[in-house]
C-alpha cells in the first residue's frame, strides 16, 4: 500500500511529436530488423510511441506539473516552427558495437539543438537528470539487451545497409509534456501539455 504521506510523482519528458505516415515508414524499418533479430534480445518501441525525445525528467511531482509547463511555454517563445525531417538509421555508440538503434531527426536551419537547450534550461529545477553532453536529435527504434556477438554482426550490417534511408519531412509547431507509466505490458504515454511555438501562441 502507498504511503499517503508521499507526494505523487509522475514519470514525466518532453517531446516532438512525428505524423503518423512517418510513423509508419520508421515502423517499417522495425519491422525488417525484427525479421532477422531474436525477440529476446531487443525491446522494441511501439510505433504509436515513437517520438523525438527533447528531454528525460525521470519522476517529478504531480504539483510540478503546471509550473514546468509554464516554465516551457516561456522558453518556447522565441522559437517558430520547425522544419524537421527523418532520415539516416544508426546506432550508439557506433555500428560496430549497437546498443540503442534509431532514425536521426534534424533539421536545416539548425534550431533544433537551440531547442533541446532551452528545453533543458526550462526543466533545470524539476529535475534530477543530467543534462546531454551532446544533443542528437533521433527517434529510438530499440534497445539490445541480449545480443550474442553473431546476432549483433547481423545488426550492424543491417543498420549499414539502412544507413542513408530517407523517411519524410514534417512542420513542427509545438512540444508535448508526456507522462510515461511503465507496466508488465510496457509504457503507456499521456500527453499532460501542449507547449506551441511562439508564432503560435499568438
Amino acid at each position: 500500500m502507498a504511503n499517503s504521506n508521499q507526494p505523487e510523482r509522475f514519470r514525466l519528458f518532453v517531446a516532438v511529436l512525428i505524423p503518423e505516415e512517418i510513423k509508419r515508414k520508421i515502423a517499417g524499418v522495425q519491422a525488417e530488423l525484427r525479421r532477422d533479430l531474436p525477440e529476446r534480445g531487443v525491446t522494441w518501441t511501439k510505433s504509436e510511441q515513437l517520438h523525438l525525445t527533447m528531454k528525460f525528467l525521470g519522476n517529478v511531482e504531480a504539483k510540478g506539473v503546471q509550473p514546468l509547463t509554464e516554465h516551457l511555454r516561456t522558453a518556447c517563445e522565441g522559437f517558430s516552427s520547425l522544419r524537421l525531417r527523418a532520415e539516416q538509421v544508426g546506432a550508439f555508440p557506433d555500428l560496430r558495437f549497437p546498443r540503442v538503434f534509431w532514425v536521426g531527426i534534424s533539421d536545416a536551419e539548425g534550431k533544433l539543438p537551440q531547442l533541446q537547450r532551452a528545453v533543458e534550461a526550462a526543466c533545470r529545477n524539476f529535475t534530477a537528470e543530467e543534462p546531454e553532453d551532446r544533443f542528437a536529435g533521433h527517434v529510438t527504434l530499440g534497445r539490445a539487451k541480449r545480443l550474442h556477438r553473431r546476432e549483433a554482426e547481423t545488426l550492424s550490417g543491417l543498420l549499414l545497409r539502412m544507413a542513408d534511408q530517407s523517411f519524410g519531412q514534417w512542420t513542427a509547431d509545438a512540444i508535448e509534456l508526456m507522462r510515461s507509466q511503465l507496466s508488465s505490458e510496457g509504457a503507456r504515454h499521456t500527453m499532460l501539455a501542449t507547449v506551441p511555438f511562439g508564432s503560435m501562441a499568438t
